[in-house]
C-alpha cells in the first residue's frame, strides 16, 4: 500500500513509512562493519587498525551527500507541499548534478592528500601504507557514495521509500558477498575489503541515478535544470546540520584515535573501531527515523497543517524514547558476544573492547532525542538551529570531554566522553524544542 506525504499518520503508519529508511541506514552502516569483521579476522590487527584510522577522513569527504540529501529533500518536500511539483523536480535535479561534480573534485583532492593525512593521524611504516592503499580504492567510488547517501533521503521525498530500501539491500548484500569472497577466500586482505566496499557503493549510487533519469512512477525525476546559487545555498544551509554532524563525528574520531594511541596504542584504536561499527548500526535506527519522517514534517509544514505537525512530533518522540531504552538494554546484553565477533582472537583486546562497549552503551539513552531534534529542525527548514544542535553534540561537547575526562580517568575517560556529550546535548535539544514550539506550532 502506497503512503503519501499528505496523509494523516498514526503510529502504525509512521513506523511503516519510516521502516524502509531505518533499514536503509542500518544496511549502509553495515558496509564498514563487514569490512571490519573480515579484515580483523582474516587480515590481522594492523590492517584492521589502519581501516579504522583512515575511515574518518574518507567519511569527511562523503558528507556532501548527507548535506544535500537531508537539506535538499526537506526543501523539495516543502516545495511539493506548496503545490509546486515541477519546481521540486528542478531543485532535485540541480542538487544531484552539483553532487556529481563535487564528488569528482573531492575524489581527486582526497587521493592527493591521503598520505600526509594518514601520517598526521599517527600512521607510520606498514600501517601508513595500508591506510593509503585502502583509502585510494575507496576514493575511486566517492562520487557514487555521495549519491547513495543523497538518494536515501530523496527516495523518501519521492514517496518511494521501499524502492530506496531495495537498492540499499542490493548494495549491502553485494558488499557482504564480495567481502567474504575477496578477503576470506581470495585472501586479498585490506585490498579486497576496499574493493568490496567500492563496488557496493557504486551499485548504491548508480542504480538510483538510472531510475531517476528515466520516466518513473515517483514524485521526482531528473530533468534539465540550470544552476541557481540560491537553491544550492538554501540546501547547504538547511542540510548543514547533517553535514556538520558527519564532519564533526569524523574529526572527533581522529581525536579519539590520537588519544587512544597515547593511552592504549594499536589495541585502543582497534577497540574503538569495534565500538564505532556497532554504534553505527544502533544509531542508524535513530537516523533512519529522522530521515524517514523529515519529508512528512516538511510537507505538512509547507501545507501549514499544524495539527498533523504536532501529532508527528509527539508520535516520533514516543517512538524514539522506546527505541532508546530497548537499544541500551540490548547493548548491555550483547557487549561480550559482539566484541567476540571482531576481536575474540585476542584476550586483552577483547577485555578492553567489552569494557568500553558497556560504558559507551549509556549514550543510546540520550542520542535518539538529539539526532531526531536536529532532523526535525532540518525538516522545518531551520538549518541554523539544527546545525547548532549537531555542532554542540558532535564537536564542542565531545572534544571538550575527550580532552578533559582522560586526565582524571585515563582510558575509561575516553570511553565515557561520548556519553557526557550526549547528556549535555539533550538539554540543548529540549531548550530549542520548547522555545520554538510557538513559532512552528508543533
Amino acid at each position: 500500500m502506497k503512503i503519501q506525504l499528505s496523509e494523516h499518520f498514526s503510529y502504525r503508519k509512521l513506523l511503516q513509512f519510516t521502516l524502509p529508511s531505518i533499514i536503509m541506514m542500518v544496511f549502509t552502516s553495515i558496509y564498514g562493519v563487514v569490512d571490519g569483521f573480515f579484515v580483523s579476522n582474516y587480515a590481522g590487527k594492523t590492517q584492521f587498525a589502519a581501516v579504522n584510522l583512515i575511515m574518518p577522513f574518507l567519511m569527511i569527504l562523503g558528507t556532501i551527500g548527507f548535506m544535500f540529501g537531508t537539506g535538499g529533500s526537506a526543501l523539495v518536500s516543502k516545495t511539493m507541499g506548496e503545490g509546486k511539483r515541477e519546481k521540486a523536480k528542478q531543485i532535485f535535479s540541480q542538487l544531484i548534478y552539483a553532487s556529481i561534480l563535487l564528488g569528482i573534485l573531492f575524489s581527486v583532492a582526497g587521493i592527493l592528500f591521503l598520505r600526509p593525512v594518514s601520517r598526521a593521524l599517527g600512521a607510520e611504516g606498514e600501517m601508513l601504507e595500508y591506510c593509503v592503499l585502502y583509502g585510494r580504492i575507496i576514493l575511486c567510488a566517492l562520487t557514487a557514495f555521495i549519491l547513495q547517501n543523497e538518494f536515501q533521503s530523496f527516495f523518501v521525498a519521492a514517496e518511494k521509500p521501499q524502492l530506496g530500501l531495495f537498492v540499499t539491500v542490493i548494495a549491502g548484500v553485494a558488499n557482504m558477498i564480495l567481502d567474504a569472497l575477496f578477503v576470506a577466500v581470495f585472501k586479498w586482505g585490506i585490498v579486497g575489503a576496499a574493493l568490496a566496499t567500492a563496488i557496493s557503493q557504486t551499485l548504491g549510487g548508480v542504480l538510483p541515478l538510472l531510475y531517476f533519469f528515466k520516466p518513473n512512477g515517483s514524485a521526482l525525476r531528473l530533468i534539465k535544470s540550470r544552476f541557481e546559487t540560491k537553491v544550492l545555498l538554501r540546501a547547504y544551509t538547511n542540510g548543514s546540520s547533517e553535514m556538520m554532524s558527519n564532519l564533526s563525528m569524523s574529526l572527533v574520531s581522529m581525536l579519539y584515535n590520537m588519544q587512544l594511541m597515547r593511552f592504549a596504542g594499536e589495541n585502543g584504536v582497534a577497540a574503538y573501531g569495534v565500538l564505532m561499527y556497532v554504534n553505527f548500526i544502533f544509531l542508524a535506527i535513530f537516523i533512519g527515523i529522522g530521515v524517514g519522517s523529515s519529508p512528512i514534517v516538511s510537507y505538512h509544514y509547507g501545507a501549514e497543517n499544524h495539527v498533523e505537525l504536532k501529532s508527528l512530533r509527539r508520535k516520533s518522540t514516543v517512538i524514539i524514547l522506546s527505541f532508546s531504552v530497548a537499544m541500551f538494554a540490548l547493548a548491555q546484553f550483547l557487549a561480550l558476544p559482539l566484541s567476540q565477533i571482531f576481536v575474540g582472537y585476542d584476550r586483552d583486546l577483547l577485555a578492553m573492547t567489552c569494557r568500553a562497549f558497556r560504558f559507551c552503551s549509556f549514550m543510546f539513552l540520550f542520542a535518539g532525542i538529539n539526532i531526531y531534534g536536529s532532523a526535525f529542525f532540518t525538516a522545518l527548514n531551520n538549518g541554523l538551529v539544527s546545525a547548532l544542535i549537531s555542532f554542540l553534540r558532535t564537536l564542542v561537547f565531545q572534544v571538550a570531554a575527550v580532552l578533559i575526562f582522560p586526565i582524571f580517568l585515563e582510558l575509561d575517560g575516553v570511553w565515557l566522553s561520548v556519553v557526557a556529550a550526549e547528556i549535555l546535548s539533550v538539554f540543548v535539544t529540549i531548550v530549542f524544542l520548547i522555545g520554538l514550539k510557538g513559532k512552528y506550532h508543533y
